[in-house]
């Protein structure tokens, strides 16, 4: 015979209020990744380094 449980609750699913896909990222977070790390491993340019030496960016 089955055994009466005594609620008519149904089963936890076992994680709670989070959504299903919590905790994987999406696809455009993914790709914005990506994109910043190609631009770190990216070799520097001439351009580049002038640009770092220009008096907008000296400190004040």
């Amino acid at each position: 015979m089955r055994e009466h449980t005594g609620t008519t609750a149904p089963a936890p699913e076992g994680r709670g209020l989070q959504p299903p896909a919590y905790g994987v990222p999406s696809p455009a977070l993914l790709a914005r990744a990506d994109r910043g790390f190609a631009r770190f491993l990216a070799q520097k340019t001439e351009d580049q380094d002038t640009a770092v030496d220009s008096d907008e960016n000296t400190p004040r």
